[in-house]
């Protein structure tokens, strides 16, 4: 005959000592966020789990609350391609920014049509007759309030790496790439272009030209060209190239933009978190940098 008081599941499945279970019962579980992040330092502090997987457990726990416009590059940041531009000017233009994927638009820049992958350009190398139209995917376009886990899953469900985002209006707000994602969680995601400080700052480009970082101390940037750098202000002092530059500027550079200083001109070739990563340098003709 079988038992007509069974023993529940929870019962026989809990293996919790005496004393955890008083442990628990004098100090319950987290009831909030804050809370939560508080007992993850915690247990790194007791030494449980290590730094690396507290950042990332806390990057988990506040991406749930974030959205695709709090991580969007804005629309004026954007690089996009003219689907009229000639193939050179689009080959210079993913040289110059090293993307993988572009957004194409057709008349106004509002107007994206489909999104073009870098690598597909090689088709049109090997014939020419082909219409750019052709090597376009479909655009993903997704609300400015877009949850950052919803949009991490749909990356990773249909396969798309990046989104054009838009605003309550449906206007272009920005874009969003898995990466930007990704790094909410792991931080900082190193590319092609982050090469660690031991391996140099200063390159020297096959056109004659300059890879410098925008970290760069602005003394080893003169060392290196026999220029005198400073700002407008004598008082003014400034540790790194990108500094410098961005103060005389007068703004956060943007990727394109250039401004010339002590005979040298300076591209932004790369940004990343609102700093320069990496300037293109070239002396001015006539420049003391030539001279």
């Amino acid at each position: 005959m079988s038992d007509p008081h069974p023993a529940r599941a929870s019962d026989k499945e809990d293996k919790r000592t005496f004393l955890q279970k008083v442990a628990e019962f004098i100090r319950p579980g987290p009831d909030s966020r804050d809370e939560l992040l508080e007992t993850l330092a915690e247990a790194e502090d007791n030494q449980i789990i290590g730094a690396e997987s507290r950042v990332m457990l806390e990057g988990v726990i506040r991406m749930a609350e974030m959205t695709a416009g709090d991580v969007m590059v804005a629309a004026p940041r954007m690089d996009l391609v003219n689907i009229d531009a000639p193939f050179d000017e689009l080959l210079h233009l993913i040289i110059d920014t090293a993307h993988s994927r572009f957004p194409v638009y057709s008349g106004e820049r509002e107007n994206i049509i489909g999104i073009l992958l870098a690598k597909d350009l090689l088709k049109l190398q090997r014939a020419p007759e082909l219409n750019i139209r052709a090597l376009l995917r479909p655009a993903v376009f997704v609300p400015e309030s877009k949850g950052l886990n919803d949009l991490l899953r749909e990356f990773r469900g249909n396969r798309n790496h990046l989104a054009v985002v838009i605003d309550e209006f449906g206007r272009v707000a920005g874009l969003i790439t898995i990466e930007d994602v990704l790094e909410q969680i792991v931080g900082e995601i190193e590319d092609e272009f982050d090469i660690a400080e031991d391996e140099g700052d200063i390159f020297g480009l096959a056109d004659h030209t300059y890879r410098v970082s925008g970290d760069t101390p602005v003394e080893r940037v003169n060392e290196a060209f026999g220029v005198t750098l400073a700002g407008s202000d004598p008082e003014d002092h400034f540790d790194t190239i990108g500094g410098l530059i961005a103060h005389e500027m007068g703004h956060v550079p943007r990727r394109g933009e250039s401004h010339q200083l002590a005979g040298l001109r300076f591209v932004v070739l790369h940004t990343k978190g609102g700093a320069v990563k990496w300037f293109k340098v070239a002396p001015v003709a006539g420049g003391p940098a030539e001279a």
